[in-house]
């Protein structure tokens, strides 16, 4: 078995903020190599997802279940999971089984989720690897960092066989821990010891794992490594250096990226045009924003595209420059085209309205908002309330009332002193 040969990801050299001079080096080395052209087509977490819901429950059994989420105690919580053992409506439920671990977890008592998790192994569902994958991520969950590494060393032990799907997932929380040592070892050690072939997957997550912790030098000398192993980055990948640079403010290097992609025959996604958007938003350039929008919207390359994020991040653009007739004229086009405002847009328009003093246009928009079940943030409906009031007229004063009986409604409500001062400003 050949070795990774990841050894140049050494903890010495870690650091946070990369040389730019370096990392182009590193391009320009990558635009005259000739890497593969197989791309691969999902990301990281559709393949642990994917894994992880094996064998999801057809019916649910309603009185364990109701006992498991309504008990707050952990010992007692512990106990009636572990009574439900060998229960599959249970333990094949990852709802379930998530939520008591993040419970378990919050009440600090990993000796009980240690004590489940390793007594589900010994269960026929350890036979399965899709099962052992979502106990790895569970451990990962708990921050069990080394429990998670350990499982998929010892899975040959309950007689589960392992590939590089639950390889991918040990090391997507070893990433997660940001131990760089043990993750130096991981891609270097384990492979060969289990047979392991890496997949696009397995580089896709260190690069992005590289990416959040600032080391981008390191991330790129990993997507040069790929050709190696007859692999080509994929939109995944560029996208991930892509966003990663420009959060660095690095935009000359994502726009090569971006360049270097597009000659490969690796054509940009959604979410790779939305990173560009949000770092042009961020910068103030809008008006480019827009225009990429509109660029999108004449691609047409999948009824999603653009998509609500695209007019979402354009949308905040234009109000946070005070510009809310342009703001209203992409939620025209939003509109036009299909799409119902969702959420965060609503929350956008009526801030930047109230901000502005344009109450009636606020008042119009939380009142369709709320009314679909969509509530903005509190201080948001307080500021409504509160101009809705200051105009002093009966018919704004009215208005102010049907806001505050339309927040009363909010499932989950309120807690009491938020209402209270509702109330107070009515």
């Amino acid at each position: 078995m050949v070795r990774i040969g990841f050894y140049f990801l050494q903890t010495s050299d870690f650091r946070i903020g990369s040389d730019q001079a370096k990392i182009r080096s590193v391009i320009r080395m990558l635009t005259h190599r000739n890497l593969a052209t197989a791309a691969v087509s999902s990301s990281v977490n559709k393949v642990i997802s994917a894994s992880s819901s094996a064998g999801k429950p057809s019916s649910v059994d309603e009185p364990a279940l109701v006992k498991l989420k309504k008990e707050r105690d952990p010992e007692k919580l512990f106990n009636l999971f572990k009574a439900n053992a060998t229960n599959k409506l249970v333990v094949e439920n990852r709802f379930v089984f998530e939520d008591t671990v993040s419970r378990l977890a919050g009440a600090g008592r990993l000796d009980y989720i240690e004590n489940l998790l390793e007594h589900q192994k010994t269960l026929p569902q350890g036979r399965r690897e899709g099962f052992i994958i979502r106990i790895i991520m569970l451990y990962g969950r708990a921050r069990m960092t080394k429990h998670a590494v350990n499982t998929f060393c010892d899975m040959h032990l309950y007689g589960c066989v392992r590939t590089v799907k639950s390889f991918n997932a040990a090391l997507k929380v070893l990433t997660e821990s940001r131990d760089l040592q043990a993750i130096n070892w991981f891609l270097n050690d384990v492979p060969a010891r289990f047979g392991i072939v890496l997949d696009g997957y397995s580089f896709n997550i260190v690069i992005k794992g590289l990416c959040e912790m600032g080391i981008l030098d390191k991330a790129f000398l990993v997507m040069a490594g790929m050709g190696k192993w007859g692999l080509a980055p994929d939109v995944f990948t560029y996208t991930l250096l892509i966003e990663a640079s420009y959060k660095s403010n690095w935009p000359e290097i994502a726009n090569g990226l971006w360049s270097r992609m597009v000659l490969k025959g690796c054509l940009p996604n959604i979410a790779t045009f939305n990173v560009r958007i949000q770092y042009l938003v961020n910068k103030g350039r809008t008006w480019d924003a827009n225009k990429l929008l509109d660029y999108m919207r004449r691609l047409k390359k999948s009824p999603e595209f653009p998509d609500e994020i695209t007019y979402n991040l354009v949308i905040k653009g234009f109000c946070k420059m005070g510009n809310l007739k342009m703001a209203m004229y992409v939620y025209s086009a939003f509109r036009s085209e299909g799409y119902k405002p969702n959420q965060k847009i609503y929350q956008t328009l009526i801030h930047y309205f109230c901000e502005a003093r344009e109450i009636d246009m606020a008042y119009n928009m939380c009142k369709q908002s709320m009314e679909n079940n969509w509530y903005p943030s509190v201080d948001t409906i307080n500021k409504l309330i509160d101009g809705l009031v200051r105009d002093g007229k009966l018919e704004k004063i009215d208005k102010a009332r049907h806001i505050y009986s339309l927040a009363l409604k909010r499932k989950p409500s309120f807690n009491s002193a938020q209402i209270e001062f509702m109330k107070s400003l009515v």
